[in-house]
């Protein structure tokens, strides 16, 4: 069973102001836990949800026939897609226009949990971290396929990490006698090439690589992107967009394509703003809203978790 301890649910489901009727989009189905809060706050209408893993999706099947919530027909329609095909995919079913979309970013609790996925550097497993796993892209293409440059920039830019050369050599060196094959093995081999002393703080020392290769294996931040993009395009007239992230990559993309349509560039001295130069969203949050103290003390993955809400104002 894929269960999912969600983060912020019920302020990211009110962020999209859930109404009768409404169609909605949850951009990351996973456990299904936003998908049922919005079935619980509107009649008829629709939720589309998307999910590119085969485990969340098969859990959405299991749902539709033993959950209550889910049982009436025709409410929930599960798609097997990166969120960033939303639109080809919601025009398969007629949909240009939706009234609300949600995400929640990142590895849900069932990856990280399942060693088998690759996704942790705790536990031994084949270096996978597919999060649709038809791709071809594994873990192990990159860490012993890609260049050392590229690996550098990998772990540098997505993992913030200051040793990503030193990690990047240590894999070279390891590769050219042996494939690096498992999860484990990458973390020491991680672990050995930072400096004893910055090793005695700020957690496990292979967490910021494993994060960056996640985040190359996946496309997760171009897939952001083009998936903003598109959610804007799709919303209608006073839609809403609600996107929790966990890290600071995602949330700066986030805060940038909402800011980028929420701001408009004026020439001095306009008395009055012509409606072709209204910006085309409005901020529901100017500052991200964070989980509280009791949800903080349940769920120790919500720490670093960043609700965005903005508003469709124009066409």
């Amino acid at each position: 069973m894929f269960k999912h301890q969600t983060v912020l649910l019920r302020e990211t489901v009110t962020g999209v102001a859930p109404h009768d009727q409404g169609i909605y989009v949850d951009a990351t189905f996973g456990g299904g836990g936003h998908t049922r809060e919005l079935l619980s706050r509107f009649h008829g209408g629709r939720v589309f949800a998307f999910d590119q893993d085969e485990m969340a999706l098969a859990n959405g099947q299991e749902l539709l026939k033993t959950d209550p919530t889910f049982q009436e027909p025709e409410r929930v329609t599960l798609i097997h897609a990166n969120f960033r095909q939303m639109q080809a995919a919601l025009v398969q079913y007629g949909i240009t226009h939706v009234d609300g979309i949600l995400y929640d970013l990142g590895v849900s609790s069932p990856q990280l949990d399942l060693g088998q996925r690759g996704f942790s550097y705790k536990q031994t497993a084949p270096l996978d971290m597919r999060m649709d796993q038809s791709q071809e892209l594994t873990a192990a293409i990159v860490i012993n396929q890609w260049p050392y440059q590229d690996l550098v920039r990998v772990i540098s830019r997505y993992g913030d990490e200051k040793f990503a050369k030193p990690i990047a050599r240590a894999i070279e060196r390891e590769r050219a006698l042996a494939p690096i094959t498992t999860t484990t093995q990458l973390a020491e081999l991680v672990k050995n090439a930072i400096p004893a002393a910055t090793r005695r703080t700020g957690g496990h020392p292979a967490k910021r690589t494993f994060q960056a290769i996640r985040i190359a294996v996946n496309d997760e931040l171009g897939a952001l992107t083009d998936s903003l993009e598109q959610a804007i395009a799709l919303l209608d007239l006073h839609g809403r967009l609600s996107v929790i992230t966990f890290q600071s990559l995602e949330d700066r993309i986030v805060k940038q394509t909402m800011k980028k349509y929420a701001e408009v560039e004026l020439p001095a001295g306009l008395p009055v703003i012509p409606p072709e130069l209204q910006p085309t969203l409005k901020l529901v949050n100017r500052k991200p809203i964070v989980p509280q103290q009791e949800e903080l003390a349940a769920n120790h993955r919500a720490h670093s978790a960043r609700l965005r809400i903005a508003e469709r104002v124009r066409f």
